[in-house]
């Protein structure tokens, strides 16, 4: 069944766990998400990005977000990620996602307020949490500490937006790390989750690091994103070997999202979760 972000990622922040999302691009990535929830017998968050529309239109993505959420042994969340039109993520919360993001990150401060603010009021009028992002999480090998969330500046947008969860910089980036991994500030997450009585998301966890997710969740960070890990699990597959028909493959991958999907539940200490 499909359920609401708001009180399992309440729960990660209170008991010092997190939620891994997941998000998907086709039927076949979908499947193998939720397998590797069902598997563990956990909820899962299942995400599709705005950004993603020219592989898979929001109105498909909705369409196998709904079937595969309905039909689910476990709960999902089904959220919109990294909406950048304030129309759209409107759409979006109206139509069936339980959870959106609205990323006016690139905006000046006042304007990203706004702007999230009125999101946060119409999504609520319908039962649909919002997650906001302040700071910017770049792409690669963004190192420029002055990228960091600020504490006082997270306090005041919370204050103003009345917004569900936060998307913080930390230290991660989008993307494939070209140097290695990066370097987080944990102390900043730290400060952060002291400071704020929303839990906070870490986008670009993809190759991050295991001992460095790890922390950052002993540290409070509450849902973490990841997608490049998983789609380069399934094209890992389609240049390991020829296969003697579409089917062997699909299962291919299947099995390798899965498996990384099913890898990050441990990373984040999620089987910490309680019905």
């Amino acid at each position: 069944m499909l359920i609401s972000s708001e009180k399992i990622l309440q729960s990660a922040r209170d008991n010092g766990y997190a939620f891994p999302h997941f998000n998907y691009w086709d039927s076949n990535s979908i499947r193998a998400e939720l397998a590797a929830a069902e598997n563990r017998e956990l909820p899962v968050i299942l995400a599709w990005a705005q950004k993603h529309s020219g592989e898979i239109g929001v109105e498909d993505a909705l369409s196998l977000g709904k079937y595969y959420g309905s039909t689910a042994k476990v709960p999902v969340v089904l959220h919109l990620d990294h909406g950048t039109d304030p129309d759209f993520v409107k759409w979006c919360a109206a139509h069936g996602f339980s959870s959106v993001m609205i990323d006016a990150s690139a905006e000046k401060y006042d304007d990203n307020v706004k702007i999230t603010r009125d999101v946060v009021h119409y999504a609520h009028q319908l039962g649909v949490p919002v997650e906001a992002e302040i700071g910017h999480v770049g792409t690669n090998s963004s190192t420029d500490n002055s990228t960091y969330t600020e504490v006082e500046a997270a306090v005041q947008f919370v204050k103003e937006t009345k917004v569900d969860s936060l998307a913080v910089s930390i230290g991660t980036s989008h993307g494939v790390y070209q140097q290695g991994t990066p370097k987080l500030n944990f102390k900043r997450i730290a400060e952060l989750k002291g400071s704020l009585n929303v839990p906070l998301v870490c986008h670009g966890g993809s190759s991050s690091g295991d001992e460095n997710l790890r922390k950052a969740v002993e540290m409070g960070i509450s849902k973490v994103n990841i997608f490049t890990d998983l789609a380069n699990a399934a094209l890992k597959v389609a240049q390991e070997k020829e296969y003697s028909s579409q089917f062997e493959f699909s299962v291919a991958q299947r099995d390798a999202v899965q498996s990384v999907a099913e890898h990050y539940y441990d990373v984040f200490a999620t089987e910490k979760y309680s019905y």
